[in-house]
């Protein structure tokens, strides 16, 4: 999408209560990153890491934070540097405007209830009894199953599906293509066969949670799976049946979680991790990527690895896995030098490694 907002340094200096040290007439039309920005745009610096490429860029102003120096173009100053540069990539691309209303393809059970203010795209399916909240948005061939409750001001992206049971607070954000109140996998094997056990709960997801493309949160057992608010969710992310995931945490591009897991406020899981059944987890604990959490975390730790953990002991138990193999050579020939003095064989296990 073409952007054709502008703005005056001094307008964006006002705009991000910014001190600005430079021409506050000079015109910006567009933000940037450091490599790719030019004379008309705006970029930013975020960490003094990236001092050097600031240094070399052609981008027309910067946003930067106390003590960076040495910038070749007007300087926006700020106290936070990475909220700043949310509140300017808003203003330059603000959110489409809401056009109220239901697109004449949608199909509308007669009993839903759909806020005047929200708007309902081409193609959604809405069942009886869900109710839309003021100034949502539902995107093209969304599909909100019965009794489906939606507060104000969500947004569901195209192809979302959102099955009985479901319910949401205000402001969530889903992207395209996720799944939300799905089945449980639950099954019990009683010597013939695997039989279903019936998924009769719900999915409540809290004001403020955003939930990425393709994600899927199953509905409970009994009572409900449930995400509590500001809690942010990347894609291809699986919430199995009654897991609870606390208060503003962040699970990053395939974590799997499974069911009746619970994860404390502000945890934090990175990409890849798996967390096992009936796992706890406690209030900000930090998971690093590809681990496997087959137990319980305690509140505050950092965690690597599979099984996950503390993380100063799994780099040291990396670190000595990469000496293995020099490590077993040592070992033989130790072994070999007992038995050169008389010692005798080790063993049947010391011969199995030969």
């Amino acid at each position: 999408m073409v952007n054709r907002a502008e703005f005056t340094l001094g307008q964006l200096a006002e705009a991000l209560s910014a001190t600005l040290e430079g021409d506050a007439g000079r015109v910006v039309r567009g933000v940037a990153p450091l490599e790719s920005a030019g004379p008309d745009d705006v970029s930013f610096l975020t960490d003094g890491r990236y001092r050097a490429a600031a240094q070399t860029s052609r981008a027309g102003a910067f946003v930067a934070g106390a003590g960076v120096t040495g910038l070749p173009a007007p300087v926006l100053r700020v106290a936070a540097p990475q909220q700043a540069m949310i509140d300017l990539l808003l203003l330059f691309h603000p959110a489409p405007p809401l056009v109220a209303g239901v697109h004449p393809t949608a199909i509308v059970a007669a009993d839903a209830r759909i806020d005047a203010t929200a708007a309902v795209g081409p193609l959604v399916v809405i069942e009886a009894g869900a109710r839309i909240g003021a100034r949502a948005r539902v995107g093209a061939l969304a599909y909100v199953g019965a009794g489906v409750e939606i507060g104000e001001e969500c947004v569901l992206g195209p192809h979302v599906t959102l099955l009985t049971g479901t319910r949401f607070g205000r402001r969530v954000l889903v992207h395209p293509g996720a799944v939300i109140g799905a089945d449980g996998f639950g099954f019990a094997f009683d010597g013939a066969q695997h039989r279903k056990i019936p998924q009769t709960g719900g999915v409540v997801v809290e004001d403020d949670v955003e939930i990425g493309a393709n994600c899927a949160i199953d509905r409970a057992t009994f009572g409900n799976t449930i995400v509590r608010r500001g809690t942010k969710i990347d894609n291809l992310v699986q919430l199995g049946h009654n897991v609870e995931v606390g208060e503003h945490s962040i699970l990053v591009a395939q974590v799997g979680v499974s069911g009746s897991s619970r994860l404390g406020r502000g945890v934090v899981l990175a990409g890849q991790v798996g967390v096992a059944d009936h796992v706890r987890v406690g209030d900000g604990a930090l998971v690093g990527a590809q681990a496997g959490v087959a137990g319980d975390l305690d509140a505050g730790g950092r965690y690597l690895g599979t099984p996950a953990r503390p993380s100063l002991e799994a780099k040291r138990i990396f670190a000595a896995e990469s000496r293995l193999p020099e490590l077993l050579r040592r070992v033989r020939a130790l072994e070999r030098a007992v038995e050169a003095l008389g010692g005798g064989p080790l063993g049947p296990k010391a011969a199995r490694d030969e």
